[in-house]
């Protein structure tokens, strides 16, 4: 009867081991969700910054070029021509309405 005490022994002592092992798991597993979570709401937030940050950059370019700058001048240049394109195609809608 000892050895079938002892191997419950072991044995309790294992499943032990593994309940602890599963209460840990547990919490890690909670703790790297918080983790994403609070992370995902960075991201969200360092995503919106950068459209914020093209979008001033974009205009930023826009201004410099309209000082002179020769740096970007086709873009600027490109950029007048579809509004003079839109202009044009908004005139001729006007004259064919009349």
């Amino acid at each position: 009867m000892s050895d079938k005490n002892q191997n419950l022994i072991v044995l309790e002592e294992k499943v032990i081991l593994l309940i602890n092992r599963l209460k840990q798991n547990y919490l890690d597993m909670k703790n790297l969700s918080d983790e994403l979570e609070e992370l995902s709401l960075i991201k969200k937030e360092l995503d919106n910054d950068i459209i914020l940050l093209k979008e001033e950059n974009k205009s930023l370019k826009i201004a410099n070029n309209l000082l002179g700058s020769k740096e970007g001048n086709l873009i600027t240049k490109n950029k007048i021509k579809s509004i003079i394109k839109e202009v044009d195609s908004c005139i001729n809608l006007i004259t064919d309405i009349n």
